[in-house]
């Protein structure tokens, strides 16, 4: 989808039904249509399959993205990016394939704990968790040893394809600077708040986060950079609230 056309969806999105004249829909889209304008669609997330997407996840929790990279293309090279293919090579030879991504051998039991929920139950295919109840479904993820809220939610919304909003570090730190949440804003508060006033869209919810991360690392650092950033409109002129 261009960003013409995605601009353009946002008039589909307004009238979907919600809470009447909700304010805060309205500037959330406000701050999508800026960060499109100013950074284009990131096409989140690199994978070939729904599982590769899954196990970057995994692999990238606690790591830079290049690091993981780099453990998905090691599995990739030995053609362990399959569900079955995976659970048949010993633990210790999986943690060293993935070694690039960092505490290999801590992934290594977190990927074939998720890869052993989801042969038992979707058979090791993603067609079932795009149909399944959400929420349920959700917390049948999380009940996965090793897999948090963000790594679970990663998972739904780009693996899955679900319209969950992914809360990261960034989110947080973004939408507390602008008075959106309060600074203690909890992950599971921040989700919520952003899935109480956005439209249920997983297209939405997908660009949105990496748009975010992008302006975070650009311009919402720990010491933010206001002048430049593509939100300072949506200040009117007031310095951003403190954050974590």
């Amino acid at each position: 989808m261009s960003p013409s056309t995605r601009l353009t969806s946002l008039a589909a999105w307004r009238r979907i039904p919600g809470p009447p004249r909700d304010a805060v829909k309205a500037r959330l889209l406000r701050l999508y249509v800026a960060l499109l304008r100013r950074f284009g669609p990131q096409r989140w997330w690199p994978g070939r399959t729904a599982y590769e997407i899954a196990a970057g996840a995994i692999l990238g929790q606690n790591t830079a993205w290049t690091n993981a990279a780099r453990g998905v293309a090691a599995l990739r090279e030995r053609r362990l990016l399959d569900p079955r293919r995976l659970m048949r090579v010993p633990e210790a030879q999986l943690a060293a394939a993935i070694r690039p991504a960092g505490t290999y051998r801590l992934k290594a039991r977190r990927l074939r704990d998720f890869t052993a929920w989801l042969l038992a139950r979707f058979g090791g295919r993603f067609h079932g968790m795009r149909r399944a109840p959400l929420a349920p479904l959700r917390a049948e993820l999380l009940a996965v040893p090793g897999l948090g809220p963000e790594t679970v939610d990663a998972i739904l919304l780009y693996a899955a394809e679900r319209p969950v909003a992914v809360a990261d570090a960034y989110t947080r730190r973004v939408l507390a600077r602008h008075r959106l949440v309060p600074r203690t804003a909890s992950y599971e508060d921040t989700r919520a708040f952003l899935e109480a006033h956005l439209p249920s869209d997983p297209a939405l919810f997908n660009e949105l986060h990496a748009l975010i991360v992008a302006v975070g690392k650009a311009f919402c650092r720990a010491t933010p950079y206001c002048a430049e950033c593509p939100l300072r409109g949506d200040l009117r002129g007031r310095p951003p609230a403190p954050a974590r």
